[in-house]
C-alpha cells in the first residue's frame, strides 16, 4: 500500500534564520542554532520539507529576485552540510497591498506542493513564527501549525494569548522538531 508522504512547511526568516528586515545578501544569511540538525531529523523521519516564505521587499523595489534567490541558495547551501534536502521554496514576491496567488495567509503554495509531490496535507505541519504562517497551515488542513518564539513569535504569542488552543507553541525550531516527532511514533505495545 503506497502511502501519500507527509511534509513540514517552514516560514524562513525568523523561523529557520535570524530575522533581519529585508534580507537580500546572502552574506547576512545567519541560521538558528541546530536548524540543520532539526530538519535532518525530520527528514530522516520520511518528511519532505519545504520553504514558504512571503518576499514583499521584492514588490516593494527594496530588493530583486535574483537577490532573494542568492539568499536561498546560501540557504541550501548551509542546510546541505547537515544532509538536508528543502523540496521546493515557495515564494510570493508580491507587497502585501498587491494581488498574490500565493502570499501566506494563502494555503495556495500547500496545495500546489500536494499537487506537484503528493504530500498529504492532513499529515503534514506548517511552522513559522508569525500568524500568517499558522493561517497558512490552517487555511491548507495541515495536521497542526506550529508557531515558533523566535523571530516575531513571542510577540504574537503576547498578541494572541488565545493562539495556544489552535496551535503548538515552542521555543524554536528543534523544539518544533521533537514535538513533532515524539507526536509521529507509533504507540508502544507492552
Amino acid at each position: 500500500m503506497n502511502v501519500a508522504p507527509r511534509a513540514v512547511f517552514l516560514d524562513r526568516d525568523g523561523t529557520l534564520n535570524t530575522e533581519k528586515e529585508y534580507l537580500c545578501d546572502p552574506a547576512q544569511l545567519e541560521l538558528y542554532p541546530e536548524t540543520g540538525r532539526a530538519l535532518r531529523q525530520l527528514q530522516d523521519a520520511d518528511f519532505l520539507l519545504f520553504v514558504v516564505t512571503n518576499q514583499s521587499g521584492i514588490g516593494r523595489g527594496y530588493y530583486s529576485e535574483a537577490d532573494m534567490h542568492a539568499v536561498n541558495r546560501r540557504l541550501k547551501e548551509m542546510l546541505s552540510v547537515s544532509g538536508v534536502e528543502i523540496r521546493k521554496i515557495y515564494f510570493a514576491p508580491e507587497a502585501p497591498e498587491q494581488p498574490s496567488r500565493g502570499r501566506k495567509p494563502s494555503p495556495q503554495f500547500l496545495f500546489d506542493a500536494r499537487d506537484e509531490f503528493g504530500v498529504e496535507l492532513g499529515r503534514s505541519f506548517m511552522i513559522g513564527d508569525k500568524l500568517i504562517d499558522l493561517e497558512c497551515g490552517w487555511n491548507a488542513g495541515v495536521r497542526r501549525s506550529i508557531l515558533v518564539r523566535t523571530g516575531y513569535g513571542r510577540a504574537v504569542e503576547a498578541a494572541h494569548p488565545d493562539i495556544h488552543g489552535r496551535a503548538w507553541v515552542v521555543d524554536d525550531l528543534p523544539a518544533a522538531a521533537q514535538l513533532i516527532l515524539s507526536n509521529e511514533q507509533p504507540p508502544l505495545i507492552p
